[in-house]
Formats: structure tokens, sequence, C-alpha cells
């Protein structure tokens, strides 16, 4: 029977914690999460203890089971906060269950848990060996209670041993699931990220400039704003590729990102669709702002020391095709076309200049 009481404490302990890291999309916990991860975290931990009181061994007034575990848990990943607040709910539980030596002693037993946890989670030593201390230090208040409380030599030879054993277990297994859950979610993201983002400049890449494309597209055409669209190419990027090397080269397209970052308006989009070829999508910008941008880039590369790894300094020039819904293009869809087009000429007629779409030609001064 004790057995089986506390293998359904660990069976709901584990079930609960995988279905609410695949359910709720919450965000890990940390110490340095918001205020309101925190006390959710801290609530459902101490749901979750009472919970587990329910499905108790029962020895007279003494009732056994596993609640301490949720509570090391969020006290060991958000710290004070949800501790207080998991304390708090697993004491008022354990009261309302029995008012009596027992249920007080649990309350300073559940109270020594969440200290002991705050304490060893500041050791400098690895996580395994925190959750050991931790489990070893609770279990053996855990013992000494109870073998006040009970005080039958049978029931206790039986009952401590594995009352440890699935304490251990159920300490460990909770926190191998949680940060193999973690681990998952961290991968998961990071694949999310490169899935959109140019590995090189850390800028979007040309999957993630299509939705956004789009996106603005729809609504330029939903709210009658005005969109701009820039086509960027570094002019005769191949002789920096075939004088200094591919990797200073890649060095010039990184640095040429964070200029373009740092030169168009914050919420401005800037991607690398490509080899030298970047785009600013130019959000509720009629034709005049973009071509004031637009030669603001030119001007602000032309002037750019770049660095490459060796200590040499280059200088480069870009050429830059700009179209602009609803000035010189009738379509949004048809920006990329007529911005492309805008960068041939840019090119053909001496490079270093910026182009409309419009065939009108300005700077190179």
């Amino acid at each position: 029977m004790i057995i089986k009481e506390l293998v359904s404490n660990l069976s709901i302990l584990i079930t609960s914690l995988f279905l609410y890291t695949q359910t709720t999309g919450a965000p890990s916990l940390r110490v340095s999460s918001a205020m309101k991860t925190k006390v959710i975290a801290g609530v459902l931990a101490g749901v979750l203890s009472n919970i587990l009181m329910q499905y108790s061994m029962d020895f007279n007034d003494t009732i056994i089971d596993l609640r301490h575990i949720p509570l090391i848990i969020v006290t060991y990943y958000g710290g004070v906060v949800p501790a207080i607040l998991s304390t708090l709910l697993i004491g008022i539980g354990r009261l309302i269950i029995g008012v009596n030596i027992s249920s007080f002693l649990g309350v300073v037993l559940v109270a020594f848990v969440a200290v002991t946890t705050l304490l060893t989670r500041r050791l400098n030593v690895n996580r395994g060996i925190k959750v050991f201390i931790t489990l070893t230090a609770s279990n053996i208040v855990f013992t000494i209670m109870v073998c006040y409380l009970l005080q039958s030599v049978q029931v206790l030879l039986f009952l401590v041993p594995v009352f440890w054993a699935i304490s251990y277990t159920a300490g460990f297994v909770a926190f191998y699931l949680i940060e193999y859950v973690r681990e998952s979610q961290r991968v998961l993201e990071q694949y999310k990220s490169e899935a959109s983002t140019d590995s090189l400049t850390g800028l979007n890449n040309v999957r993630k400039f299509d939705q956004l494309f789009n996106e603005a597209c729809m609504q330029a055409e939903r709210k009658g704003e005005k969109l701009s669209l820039l086509f960027i190419d570094i002019d005769h990027f191949k002789s920096v590729n075939d004088t200094y090397g591919h990797k200073e080269g890649d060095q010039v397209l990184i640095e040429l990102g964070e200029l373009l970052k740092n030169t168009v308006r914050s919420f401005d989009i800037v991607s690398r669709n490509g080899g030298e070829e970047f785009t600013v999508i130019l959000l509720d910008c009629p034709m005049e702002r973009g071509e004031e941008i637009s030669e603001r880039i030119r001007e602000a590369v032309q002037e750019h020391p770049f660095m490459l790894t060796t200590g040499n300094v280059i200088n480069v020039t870009v050429s830059v095709g700009l179209a602009c819904y609803n000035e010189t293009t009738e379509k949004p869809s048809a920006l990329l076309e007529d911005a492309d087009e805008a960068l041939y000429e840019a090119k053909k007629t001496g490079r270093n200049k910026v182009c409309a779409s419009s065939r009108f030609a300005y700077s190179n001064i």
C-alpha cells in the first residue's frame, strides 16, 4: 500500500510536469523571469502539491506524499517569489485537511525545504549535486518528523527506505524531464531562428524577407499606406573577394549589415537576400522619404572604412534601386520587379548611385 501510493504520487507528478511544459507554451522559469511568470509557476506548484496530498498515505493524522518535489522545482528555477507562493498554498492545503501536530510539522517541513533549496541553489557545484543535497536534507528532516509522529518500528523500517528511494527518484526524474524539455525548446527556437535568419549577418534571410514583404504589401493595401522597397548591391564585390579572400569579403558583408540597420529607421526591415544583395522594406514611406533614406545609405557606405580581419581598411560603394507603392508602382507585388530594374539601371549607369524605378537617377556627385 505504501509503495502504491508513492508511485501514484510519482506518476501524477511526472505527468503534470510533462503536460504543463507541452500545453502552456510558457517561457522557461528563471530567477530573471517576469513577475507574472513567477507567480503563475508558484501557484501551479502549490496546486500540484495539493493534488499530491489528495493521493497520500494516511497514518491516522499523518499523511505522507511527494508534495515537496514541485516546491523544490519552482524554488530552484524561480527563486524566492514562487517559493513563498507555493509554500503558502501547500501550508494552507495541509491545514485544511486537518489541524493537528502532524499538519504543523508538515508546514515546518515545507518551509524547511523552500529555505534549503534557496540556499543550495547558490552553491558553486553542478545541478545534480544541488538536487541531491536538497533531497537528502528534506528526507532527513522528514525521517525525524515521521519517527516522532508514528513511533512504530515495523512501519518505519519499511516506510522510510521506500520514501527515500521514491523521493530521490521523483526529484531526479522531474529535473531530468524539465531539462530535457528546456533543451528541446532551445533547439527548436534555434532551428526557427536559423530558418529565418542569415547566419553570416544576423539579418533576415530571403525566406523571412518574403514573409515580411507579403505582410507589408497586404498592410499597405489595406491601410492605403505608401510602401517603398530598396534593392542594395555592393559594387565590384567580386574584386574584394578576389583581392582579399572570401573571409574578408564576409567581414565586409557583416559590417554592411550593421551599417544598414543603423542607417534606416528602427522599424524598417533589413534583409540579406543572398550574396552581396540586401533589401530594405521602408514601411509607410513615400517616394521622397525613400529617396532620402537611399541617399543616406549610399553616402554612409561610401564614407565608412571597412576594417578587415587582417587590419587592412578598404572602402566600398553600393548601388541602390528604389520603388514605391503607389507612386512608381501600381501594385505592391510589383515592387520587387521595379526595384530590381532600378538597381540594374544604377549598375549600368555608373554604380555608387540611387535609381528609382521611374529611371530617375541622381547622386554620384
